[in-house]
């Protein structure tokens, strides 16, 4: 049941946590750690669409013990009223029959998500909720444009493997080192390039400028998401300057540069 939380600021309660244990982790790239999870109470989860996402509840900061939180009819809070700690992150994969969960996350210097994977030991227990809206794919679509930072490697990947092998699809991936480089899904009619961060540009720079300037159709469709700030100024170049409807772009800001915390900015 969902409490009634402050005037005004009712909303529907997202799907319960359910507990789960790590049951390893895996170095993609030197910034890209793969985690995997799993617990019986995985069963029934069901993730349709691709570039979804779920909420990740850690332990409280210097503590190892996981503590639920409570829904307040606005957000989770814990019982001294402090915020859990909670990120959204992509699905990578779901295994229905081992019951486990992939989730990919890059190591940000200073944030909270960085310090527990870093630290991640099979048994550490966290909790996973969701999913959280994913991407409707549209196969009437010309074309497919999918572009983002580090954050976003993982929607993307999925996306290329559901999208229709015969729609032509260019990928821009900003990264902040080359080492973060990997190999992203095989698949034909596909153009992937790799932006590399200017040194001491603001997150995002890269991006900006390579989506501002992409040849886009009419019946191009786009997916694009990374950090807060770079993608309020895509949306203003594709909608505002360069006239696409809101159908044909999902612009989604994943995190917040400056923040301690690396904190989601939407509602992954």
């Amino acid at each position: 049941m969902t409490a009634t939380g402050p005037p005004g600021r009712v909303r529907r309660e997202p799907p319960a946590f359910r507990t789960v244990a790590v049951r390893g982790t895996e170095a993609l790239t030197p910034r890209l750690v793969r985690v995997t999870v799993g617990s019986a109470e995985l069963a029934g989860l069901t993730i349709e669409l691709p570039a979804a996402s779920v909420r990740l509840l850690l332990p409280p900061p210097g503590r190892t013990g996981l503590v639920m939180p409570t829904w307040n009819g606005n957000e989770f809070l814990l019982s001294d009223g402090t915020r859990p700690v909670i990120r959204a992150l992509t699905p990578r994969r779901l295994d229905p029959v081992a019951l486990t969960l992939d989730v990919e996350v890059v190591v940000h210097d200073g944030g909270a998500l960085a310090a527990w994977v870093t630290a991640a030991r099979p048994g550490d227990r966290v909790a996973v909720s969701g999913p959280g809206r994913g991407y409707t794919i549209d196969p009437g679509a010309t074309d497919y444009l999918l572009a983002g930072d580090e954050t976003a490697i993982p929607a993307i990947s999925q996306l290329l493997e559901r999208l229709p092998p015969t729609i032509p699809v260019r990928v821009l991936v900003e990264i902040a080192d080359p080492s973060a480089r990997l190999a992203l899904p095989d698949r034909d009619h596909t153009d992937a390039m790799w932006l590399d961060l200017p040194a001491g540009a603001s997150p995002g720079a890269a991006l900006v400028e390579a989506v501002g300037t992409a040849d886009i159709g009419a019946a191009t469709k786009l997916w694009v998401a990374g950090e807060a700030a770079a993608l309020q100024r895509i949306r203003r170049v594709l909608f505002e300057d360069r006239g696409l409807t809101r159908s044909q772009a999902a612009v989604r800001g994943y995190w917040k540069h400056g923040r301690s915390a690396d904190t989601a900015a939407d509602d992954r």
